[in-house]
Order: C-alpha cells, then structure tokens, then sequence
C-alpha cells in the first residue's frame, strides 16, 4: 500500500496595513465592528480554517490599535505582526513578510477589511489549490455593483487575467465577476514572482494581482474558484461595511433558524456573532442580541427588545425592553417598557413589568416589580410583591447604600425605602409612605400624617369662584 503524502503546511498573511481613506474614520478600517467583531476578527477565523502553522499580519496605519485588539482576542496560533513600514501596496506587504512566512510549502493571503468569505470557502479554496497542483488560487465572486474592481476573465476553473477597470473595453465592464482578496500560492512561485512585479500604475504600489500574469506566463496554473459572498465586498467605504454586516447578519440568522429557533423577521433581528440561542425560542421583530448574550430554550424574545452580554434561562419572556449584563431566570416575565441594567438577577418566575428600571439587585422566586418602580442596589427575597410607585432610595449623595427586603413581603404603592434599610419577612409597607428605619418581621410600617376631612369644602370653594368670576365681568 503505498504512503499517504504528508500534508502540506501552511502560513496566513494577513494585510491589515490599509488606511482606509474612504471610510473616514479615527477607528483603523480593519477593527469596525460587523455583527459583534471587528472585520478583522472573522478575517482571522478563515485564517485558523486553514490549519496554519502561523499566522503572519502585516500593520502600518493603527499598528498599535490593531496589536492590542488581537492579543485580547486569544487567536491560536498566536498571530505575528509585522511592520510594513511604508505602505507600497499589497504585492509589498506580502513580501515584507517573507521571512515571518518561514519554509512552509503554501501561503494563504488575506485582506484585512473582510471581502465576506466564510471559513468552508477558505477550505474550498485550498482544496481545489492542492488537488490541481496550482501554483496560484484565487477566490472570486460576483458583486451587484463592480464598479473600480478588476474584472476577472476565465477558462473553466482557470484564470485567463484580470483587466483592471480602467483599462477594460465596454464588455469586460459588464462582467460582475471580480476578485475577492482571498488568494493561495506555492510559497516558492509566490516570493520569485514578487521582486519582478512593479509600479507602473496610477497608485505607485506593488499590486499581488500582478503576480498572476507572470505565473502564468511561465505556464503554471492560475485557479479561480468562485463563490458567494452575498453581492458584498470589504469595508471601502460606510456603505460598503453596511453591506458586509447584512450578509453576514444573513448567515448568523440563517444559522440559527437551522438550529430550530424561529426569527419571525429575520430582516428586523439583529444578532451578533457571538449569541447563543437554545431551540424552540421566538425572536420577534426589531429585536437586537449583542455581545456574550445566551438565549435559552422556549423564550420569547421582542418585539423591541435589547439584550446584551446576558443571559435569558428557558421559557423566559423580554418585550419592548432593555437588559444589560444581567441574569434572567427561568420562566421570568420581563417588559414592556423595562430598563433592567447590569447587575441585575432574576430568579425563576420573577416579574420586573411597566416603566420599572432595576439595577445591581436581585428579585427573588415568584416576586414582582410590576410597574412605575426603580429598584437599584436591593435584594428581594421570595414570593414578594413591590406597588407601584416604589423607589428603594439608594443614594444619599455621597454613596450608594443596599435595601434588604424579606420573603412574602408587600411593599405598598408609592413606597420611598430609604437606604440602609432591611424589611422582615412578611412585612407590610403602608402606601404613600417613607420607610427610614429598619420594619420587622410580620410588622406593618405605616408613615404618613393624618388625613383630615373638611365637610362641604367643594360647594364653599365652588360658590366663591363663580362669586369672584361676576365681579370680575361687572367690573369690566
């Protein structure tokens, strides 16, 4: 039986020394943030698709932004980065990374700012780059608008060239088939060819596509495998990131649906990359997810709402509502029109209703805030129910301080707690009142003056108005 060929190894290069001009911003091009993560994060994902044994990225304009984005982002094998130094175009930002590339047989070259290739995509590409014996491969897709691209002209599966725009007659430009800037090399062809490559352009750059004619002219293999990338390429400009987040805003929804939740407008959903979501939940229209957020099994989710960085246990119920950083519980009832802010835990069947805002605190099995409340910086034991109107008070000026309140307990509408303060258990809060001390258990703490009763004030109050009106006209 003859002897599998070891596999080949590979090194990433990835380009994210572009100023990005036309997107306009203090932000590096490469770190917008599409769905949750910087462009710059999925471009390092198709990168590990590969399996490399290093990952090289090439910076210049907002080295240090982009160095410490990476490193917190914990990518293995712990990316590289090298300095391009004068930025001379992308043939050149290849080449100075040669030595960081090391002897590996192939390289897989990546732009920065996320034309939006998936990471199967990547494996596609190289399947087909190996399996051919091509010296190069490039990935290619059809865009809705080619504008300035290169136009890509091909025989089958092979590369015949790439006419720039500018110099395309009228039938090349109604091509819409351009080149992603997603490409594999045989590492030799790749850095002979980069030193005869030259600058005799409008940008005076080094530009990589130019590598291809001059493999191919030594009769080697160009591969062009061409796929979707939903119309959209890179983060050229406002728009053009825009595009990109809808295409992949597309696969992570679609991905989800696939994974038995039902989005019931998946135009309208906005979820980031890095959510969970359990089957079986409902997320209804204009609903966004963002950051850490974990959705369990059975919820209901919008319309309206914000969850982020939370997480929401099974059958739980968030509409019209904001949750940041918090817990929900299972079975909770969130909405409409709360703000539950970080902090905040849930336990199983709580309810935090109406135009209530809940902060740093904690609601116990079974209890309510149904509505008009703000709750901040208190813990509330079980089974106990807070009136309308109730403020814990937790602010005297200078510090925050905590309200304790008990199991089965019942706080009367329109309520001030103010903190320090403990409720017993079973305790009862008279409505209208001002809690400053401590309320034992099973105790009623009522505080309030006396109400006085003045009989026939209204027909007094109305005769002396209609009185003061008559005057008023006679003297006129």
């Amino acid at each position: 039986m003859p002897e599998r060929a070891a596999p080949r190894s590979i090194t990433a290069v990835v380009l994210a020394a572009g100023k990005g001009k036309r997107i306009k911003s203090q932000v590096q091009k490469v770190l917008h943030p599409v769905c949750g993560r910087p462009a710059l994060w999925y471009v390092l994902q198709n990168a590990r698709a590969a399996r490399p044994q290093r990952i090289v990225v090439v910076v210049h304009h907002g080295a240090d932004q982009v160095r410490e984005a990476v490193a917190s982002w914990g990518i293995r094998p712990e990316p590289v980065l090298v300095e391009q130094g004068e930025p001379l175009g992308t043939g050149h930002a290849v080449l100075v990374a040669k030595t960081a590339v090391g002897k590996v047989d192939d390289v897989l070259v990546l732009g920065g700012d996320f034309d939006p290739v998936a990471p199967e995509q990547v494996k596609d590409l190289l399947r087909v780059h190996r399996r051919t014996r091509s010296a190069a491969s490039l990935l290619t897709t059809e865009v809705d608008e080619p504008g300035g691209y290169g136009r890509v002209l091909r025989d089958g599966d092979r590369l015949v060239d790439i006419i720039e725009h500018a110099d395309a007659p009228s039938a090349v430009r109604a091509i819409h088939e351009v080149s992603t800037l997603v490409f594999a090399f045989r590492r030799k062809d790749l850095f002979h060819a980069l030193p005869l490559i030259g600058r005799d352009n409008r940008q005076r750059e080094y530009y990589l596509n130019d590598v291809f004619p001059i493999l191919m002219g030594k009769g080697e293999r160009v591969s062009a495998i061409r796929v979707d990338t939903g119309g959209a390429m890179g983060l050229n400009s406002r728009a053009g990131l825009a595009a990109v987040r809808r295409v992949v805003q597309d696969r992570i929804n679609a991905a989800h649906m696939a994974n038995a939740v039902t989005i019931v407008d998946p135009s309208t959903s906005y979820i980031d990359v890095g959510v969970k979501i359990e089957p079986d939940t409902i997320v209804r229209p204009f609903t966004f997810l963002e950051g850490s957020t974990r959705i369990g099994a059975g919820c209901e989710i919008g319309p309206s709402a914000r969850i982020v960085d939370s997480r929401v246990d099974d059958g739980a119920t968030v509409a019209f509502s904001v949750v940041e950083g918090s817990r929900i519980g299972k079975g909770a009832n969130v909405g409409p029109y709360t703000h539950v802010r970080p902090g905040t835990v849930l336990a199983e069947g709580a309810k935090v209703g109406s135009f209530v805002e809940i902060k740093a605190s904690t609601v116990g099995l079974g209890s309510k805030v149904p509505h008009l409340s703000y709750v901040g910086d208190t813990t509330i034991g079980k089974r106990t129910n807070i009136g309308a109107a109730t403020v814990t008070v937790n602010y005297d000026g200078y510090e925050k301080h905590r309200t304790v309140i008990g199991d089965d307990v019942r706080i009367g509408s329109d309520t001030m707690l103010v903190a320090p303060l403990k409720v017993g258990d079973r305790a009862i809060t008279g409505a209208g009142s001002v809690i400053t001390k401590d309320v034992p258990t099973g105790s009623l703490a009522v505080e309030r003056s006396e109400q006085r009763i003045v009989k026939g004030y209204r027909k007094r109050k109305d005769t002396a108005v209609a009185k003061k009106k008559a005057r008023g006209r006679e003297g006129a």
